[in-house]
């Protein structure tokens, strides 16, 4: 399968995306590893960044 290098950007629940990752888990392991790696990849930045958004807000009322 030839894919553009065109990137674009998917907005899902973590619970889509898991039922998305689980779904290529079914798949060869040699044709998706690397699409397995980039979505854990990229879903573990955006989560990161998201507690931490949250947890300075928090830190700065406990601080003040």
């Amino acid at each position: 399968m030839n894919m553009p290098n065109d990137e674009i950007q998917l907005r899902l629940t973590t619970d889509e995306a898991n039922i998305l990752l689980e779904a290529l888990g079914a798949l060869p392991f040699v044709k998706v590893y690397t699409l397995i790696g980039k979505i854990q990849s990229q879903a573990s930045a955006q989560l990161a960044a998201a507690s931490a958004a949250t947890e300075a807000p928090a830190q700065a009322a406990v601080e003040g």
